[in-house]
């Protein structure tokens, strides 16, 4: 049953990464259907609404587990001076595989005019955090990875110019903006890694629940108490509706007012966007840890297992995808090829899953074979 831990992580990393992939679909081919943040529940179809919203799960689930992940690569290392270094360089890595080949396959521009800091970006300066937080006593930094979650949304109304000395700290922080690098290039902080610093302490802090020795009975104990606690935080702050997240209100149809309630912001994340989004990834942790033995987990722990690979193989085939439609169809969304519904969207999602599986599995065994080849890890 030991095992059953690292399966189940990587069959929920697995399941976000396929909800990731959706996503990614639809801001390639759906792109003349753009969506805000919140999004606007009087205009946007309930099948989009309900697309985007799944995809919600992807950056919290990431960055809390890459939080746990730490913490159990730590205990293989039985010192917290290598993982502090492994986490440090990683994150670095991270830092500028976003800012090259991440932010190429989404543009295909060179040099690049804007640079998109996104999911990848976050993740590497959370990393480069977490490898100084780590050497703080595990409560302290349980209560910061609160404070930070629970409390950002206090700096909510706090701005600063572009003329600023800190207008760059903050827009990096917490304040999602631009940074004019020169006439020619700027910078977009689209995921202001304040909270998401939060969220990979508190990933770390949860990691004693999954080491060999762990009971676990217990731990799916905790996962599910706390799984079940985050939600309850997301209903009462929800009805409450005075702090967390933008207000919600009562709207024309029951439809649109249900959708009011889980229009939640992802940047940066807001209380309830992370009470709501760790709570239903804690409890589906919980869940593939019982379910170890069914081919659905397995096949996602696959997916999850390679995750960075599959991430840049992703991105660049559905660049070259879209480049050959328009190629041989041309624009027939406005400037855009695209789709015609929403449908379609989750068809080519399905689709692509199925194909990029093999190289994904591939690339896994490789990996888990491969030990001595020491960069394989940073993938």
């Amino acid at each position: 049953m030991s095992s059953n831990r690292l399966l189940s992580i990587d069959a929920l990393r697995g399941l976000v990464i396929l909800f990731m992939l959706l996503d990614h679909v639809r801001e390639t081919f759906y792109l003349h259907m753009q969506v805000g943040d919140p999004m606007d529940v009087t205009a946007t179809d309930p099948a989009l609404f309900f697309s985007r919203t799944l995809a919600h799960l992807c950056a919290p689930v990431f960055i809390l587990l890459t939080g746990l992940s730490a913490f159990l690569y730590g205990e293989k290392q039985m010192s917290r001076a290598a993982t502090s270094a492994f986490l440090f360089k990683r994150g670095l890595f991270l830092v500028v595989l976003e800012i090259t080949l991440v932010n190429f396959a989404w543009t295909f521009q060179f040099p690049p005019t804007v640079i998109y800091l996104q999911v990848i970006w976050a993740i590497g300066l959370s990393m480069l955090a977490l490898s100084l937080l780590l050497w703080l006593p595990r409560a302290l930094l349980a209560v910061l990875g609160l404070v930070l979650v629970a409390g950002h949304n206090l700096l909510d109304g706090l701005h600063f110019a572009p003329e600023s000395a800190m207008h760059i700290p903050w827009a990096v922080l917490h304040d999602r903006g631009w940074i004019e690098l020169s006439d020619s290039l700027r910078l977009r902080t689209s995921y202001p890694v304040l909270p998401w610093i939060g969220v990979i302490a508190l990933g770390y802090v949860i990691g004693p629940w999954f080491r060999w020795s762990s009971v676990p009975q217990q731990r799916l104990q905790a996962l599910r108490t706390v799984g079940f606690g985050a939600l309850a935080v997301f209903v009462v702050l929800r009805l409450v509706n005075v702090y967390g997240e933008k207000p919600w209100a009562v709207e024309a149809t029951w439809q649109q007012t249900l959708m009011g309630l889980f229009n939640i912001t992802k940047y940066p994340p807001s209380l309830l966007f992370l009470a709501l989004t760790l709570g239903v990834g804690l409890l589906l942790l919980a869940y593939f840890e019982r379910r170890n033995d069914e081919r659905l987990v397995r096949t996602l722990a696959v997916f999850g297992s390679a995750p960075m690979f599959f991430y840049l193989l992703h991105l660049y085939v559905l660049k070259l995808i879209y480049l050959a439609a328009f190629a041989i169809w041309g624009a027939n969304q406005g400037h855009y090829f695209g789709f015609d519904s929403v449908l379609w969207v989750w068809a080519a999602t399905l689709l692509l899953a199925v194909l990029l599986f093999a190289p994904t599995q591939w690339f896994a065994r490789l990996k888990a074979r491969r030990r001595d080849i020491s960069w394989l890890k940073y993938l």
